[in-house]
Order: C-alpha cells, then sequence, then structure tokens
C-alpha cells in the first residue's frame, strides 16, 4: 500500500509537469518560520518595523532567496527561504536579526527568547513553485501538518509532488512550498495576489488530494489536522 501510494504521487507529478529534477525550484533550500505576537500597543511600531527591514535583507543577505513579513491582526511573523543552511546561520547572525534582538524586549511578547527564539520553525524545503508577480502579493498563508502515526514519509511524497502540481494548474498561487519541518511535521506556506487567489488554490487540486488523503496522512484529518492549522496574513513586504 505504500509503494502504491508513493507512485501514484510521483505519477500525478510527473503527468502534470514539464519540469525535470535539474529545474525543481529550490531544491535543497531551507526554510524558516517565525510567528510573534505583538507586544500591548506596539501592534503598529512591529509592523513598521517588519515593512522596513525588507531592503535590509536584500542589500545584506544575498543567500536569503525570499523573505516576507507577514501581519494577522496583533500577530506578526516572518517567512524566509534560504539557498542552503549556511545562508540561513548567516540570516539569524545579520542586521535584522540583530535589530530584532535589540527591540524585540519592546515590540514582542515575551520578548527575543520567549517572543521570537521560541518561535522559530526551521524546515527544508520538499517541493515549490518558483515565485512569480510578487510585486502584485497581498497575502500568505501557513499550514502547519502534523503526520499521522507512521505516515511521515506518505506526507512527504505527497507535498513533494504537489509543487509541480501548482505551478502548472495554479496560476493565481504566486508562491508555494512545500515544508518538512522533522519526520513528524511538515509545513505550506504560499502567496497570493488576492483572496481570489486563495480561495482558487482552497479548490485546486492539490488540497482536493489532501483533503482526501488528510483522514490516513495527517493527525487530526482535514477539519482538526488541516483547517484548524490554516494561518492567513496580510503581506507587509518581500524581499
Amino acid at each position: 500500500m505504500k509503494t502504491q501510494f508513493l507512485l501514484t504521487f510521483a505519477a500525478l507529478a510527473l503527468t502534470t509537469t514539464s519540469a525535470t529534477a535539474q529545474d525543481t525550484p529550490m531544491e535543497n533550500h531551507t526554510a524558516s518560520y517565525i510567528a510573534m505576537p505583538a507586544a500591548e500597543g506596539q501592534t503598529e511600531a512591529f509592523a513598521t518595523f517588519l515593512a522596513g527591514a525588507a531592503p535590509i535583507v536584500a542589500e545584506t543577505e544575498p543567500g536569503t532567496v525570499l523573505w516576507f513579513a507577514l501581519q494577522a491582526d496583533d500577530a506578526l511573523a516572518i517567512f524566509d527561504i534560504f539557498a542552503d543552511e549556511e545562508a540561513r546561520d548567516a540570516h539569524f547572525s545579520g542586521a535584522v536579526a540583530a535589530a530584532l534582538n535589540q527591540n524585540a524586549g519592546t515590540l514582542v511578547e515575551g520578548g527575543w527568547d520567549e517572543g521570537v527564539v521560541a518561535n522559530i520553525n526551521n524546515s527544508d524545503v520538499l517541493s515549490a513553485k518558483a515565485p512569480v508577480d510578487l510585486s502584485t502579493a497581498t497575502t500568505a498563508t501557513y499550514i502547519k501538518l502534523e503526520a499521522a502515526p507512521g505516515k511521515g514519509p506518505e506526507l512527504a511524497a505527497l507535498l513533494t509532488a504537489a509543487g509541480p502540481i501548482v505551478a502548472d494548474t495554479e496560476p493565481k498561487t504566486l508562491f508555494w512550498a512545500g515544508l518538512q519541518i522533522d519526520e513528524n511535521n511538515f509545513a505550506i506556506f504560499d502567496i497570493f495576489a488576492d483572496n481570489a487567489g486563495r480561495e482558487a488554490h482552497f479548490a485546486g487540486q492539490v488540497a482536493g488530494l489532501l483533503n482526501e488523503k488528510a483522514s490516513e496522512l495527517v493527525s487530526g484529518g482535514w477539519d482538526d489536522g488541516v483547517v484548524a492549522n490554516i494561518h492567513n496574513f496580510d503581506l507587509l513586504a518581500a524581499k
């Protein structure tokens, strides 16, 4: 059954894309996601700080391939893609991280240790749709998925096959990445021009596949394991 599942998703990926292994976007890249609650009364100031960080990342971090500042009410977040682990290390020792460290006591509930460092989720990129038209992007979604017991390899296979499908069938999804945090935990991150693009994505082939297999592959199934973990954001800034 496991072998059949893996072959099914491998075949689906091959039939929905002309991409080859040589031009798979973001192969061997890494990512990080940090959700940070704003300190009381500091939401606007924190949002302004993150929006202002994008040019600094662009000027000083060549290994940071993509960087997004996000907001959902009083929750702020950063999502970034790195060329490799060395680039991720450089990011966390860079100018923006240093400035956030210096200001976290004021801007972030819990400060640097509890509000920032404790919320870092590092991951490897399993597959991606290469970014397009990011200057038009306004919204983003992050979904953390916990594999059902023993189903990590199958969930990884689904997410690996999904990138080319999104690329071929979802023109309104401006960027999509399937991520592996560890052997049991995964995530999806995507960017859209507007809510219509997000709605099209959740009505698309990959969402349909995940819905169909969630009861088997995802702890909590579709409702409690996927839908309950959807976090939608406004896009503040991007590199």
